[in-house]
């Protein structure tokens, strides 16, 4: 698709094709001209500043791998259908591009990067002692004691272990995750159920195995996690992750969420934020759940259980049905960890959306992308590397990286 006006651009692109592969990069920067959006208010605190000292990174060298010769951060930047990309290293900004029409202002669809600011909302309630991952969901929400979910703990929700049957297969049109778009109205295809609605959907849901057992990548669960938050707050999540998040970052816009047409979120993949204001939420993680503005946004010891995991979180992920190709790595808390001995970690999305985060550097990148399909391991991987090469550079540590496969299917 050349560029056009965006009121060209929406006579064109619609509910029906906005995922299509040529009309990613204007859909994801205006999905408020497709879909129904909430904001997420930044509310009235003062912005946090991002000192900037820029570096020409580009040229830095990402060693070769098994499966990949070396090559430059410039290349792979270049390669990757970027929209555009930012480097925190100690809170100042080391890069920051956009490319085509994304401007520092654009806001920019994240995909299931949302998951994390979801599973971070929880972390805040539990800090709080308003949610114990332990307890059965439905001890939060009774409309799901007769579906599949019964049994299941927030816990299950978190890392992705309950027994739900789903399946996440972006390119079936009748898999689950395709359903729920269709449920939601995300998509012009006629539903089955027509005006079902996201809570309603979830309660459909089936059980296929016994909760707790492997980590299976399921975007429901992170939409349970929503609603669990909700009903613990008793409020939606717009305002809540206003009230308990978004508005502590010193963040300088309001994020976006996406809605379904009962004005209920998209939680595991509907939000919405520029690429700076991204930034400053990914430098949380890198900083014990201290925010820019000196607050601490996220408690202390939810970033310490994230960072740690259980006894069998990685023993779990190895187990996993799905071919994730980050040997030794684990899924905790709604992020990923890619490698077995390093707190380098990751927020992902489908399309190229990723915050990378490595504590032990005082690091964090962040890239927005529009990969015409939704996953592409040629892509993924190699972004990886960028930045724990750019992590080494600029911090004199070695990050631990492993032979990450990049012909592997990774879902997010």
């Amino acid at each position: 698709m050349t560029e056009t006006s965006s009121a060209q651009a929406v006579s064109i692109i619609d509910k029906d094709n906005w995922q299509d592969a040529d009309n990613v990069r204007w859909s994801f920067q205006n999905l408020s001209q497709i879909l129904p959006t909430t904001p997420i208010s930044r509310g009235a605190g003062p912005v946090a500043e991002l000192p900037v000292a820029l570096q020409d990174l580009g040229e830095i060298e990402i060693p070769k791998t098994p499966y990949s010769e070396p090559r430059s951060v410039r290349s792979v930047i270049e390669s990757t259908d970027t929209d555009g990309w930012l480097v925190l290293h100690r809170g100042t900004v080391l890069a920051e591009e956009y490319f085509a029409s994304m401007r520092p202002d654009s806001q920019h669809l994240l995909m299931s990067v949302s998951k994390s600011l979801v599973g971070t909302v929880a972390g805040i309630l539990v800090g709080a002692g308003d949610l114990d991952p332990e307890r059965p969901i439905t001890d939060y929400i009774p409309e799901m004691a007769g579906s599949g979910y019964a049994g299941a703990t927030v816990r299950h929700l978190l890392d992705m272990r309950s027994g739900i049957r789903f399946s996440e297969n972006y390119l079936d049109p009748n898999s689950e995750v395709r359903q729920i778009e269709a449920s939601i109205g995300w998509s012009e295809d006629e539903p089955e159920s027509p005006g079902l609605g996201m809570y309603r959907y979830l309660t459909t849901l089936e059980k296929k195995s016994e909760h707790g057992g492997p980590f299976e990548y399921r975007s429901c669960e992170t939409d349970v996690l929503g609603w669990v938050c909700e009903k613990v707050a008793g409020e939606p999540m717009q305002t809540l992750m206003s009230r308990v998040l978004w508005a502590r970052i010193g963040a300088e816009h309001d994020a976006l969420i996406a809605t379904d047409q009962y004005g209920v979120g998209m939680f595991d993949g509907g939000i919405n934020t520029t690429l700076r204001d991204l930034a400053r939420f990914g430098y949380l993680y890198a900083n014990r759940g201290l925010s820019l503005t000196g607050e601490q946004a996220v408690p202390t010891s939810w970033i310490g259980d994230t960072l740690t995991g259980s006894a069998d979180t990685r023993q779990a992920f190895a187990d996993s049905p799905g071919d994730n190709r980050m040997p030794g790595g684990m899924y905790r808390n709604q992020f990923w960890f890619p490698y077995p001995d390093s707190h380098a970690f990751l927020a992902l999305g489908i399309h190229g959306q990723m915050i990378y985060m490595n504590p032990g550097a005082s690091f964090v990148g962040v890239k927005l992308s529009s990969w015409g399909l939704p996953q592409d391991a040629t892509k993924l991987f190699p972004t990886i590397r960028a930045f724990d090469a750019i992590a080494n550079a600029v911090s004199g540590t070695v990050a631990k990286s492993g032979p990450l496969k990049q012909t592997s299917k990774v879902t997010g």
